[in-house]
């Protein structure tokens, strides 16, 4: 099987080949939401602009996916920083040094 296939049997692929792909299906998956995202919230303003530029409403959908937004990037950038595996490491040897004190 080529390695440029999408279709890679991940069994044969090490942890953190394994690892690396998933995250950048993450990244895959944020930068298109971003994208998705950026165009219609434009699309939103414009409109809102051009129908009703007196009355402005477009920003409650920016306020309420932008949320959502920000909660998708920290899942892509910051879960494995906060709670990832050198957290992980960290705390276990936090908690063996502490057990070997006792």
């Amino acid at each position: 099987m080529s390695r440029h296939s999408r279709f890679i049997d991940e069994t044969t692929l090490s942890a953190a080949e394994r690892d690396a792909r998933r995250q950048v299906r993450r990244l895959r998956g944020f930068y298109s939401h971003l994208l998705v995202f950026a165009v219609i919230n434009a699309g939103l303003a414009v409109i809102n602009l051009i129908a009703s530029p007196d009355r402005l409403w477009f920003y409650w959908p920016l306020l309420g996916w932008g949320v959502w937004l920000a909660l998708h990037a920290f899942g892509t950038f910051a879960r494995y920083r906060w709670l990832g595996a050198e957290w992980e490491e960290r705390k276990m040897q936090q908690l063996l040094a502490g057990k070997s004190l006792k």
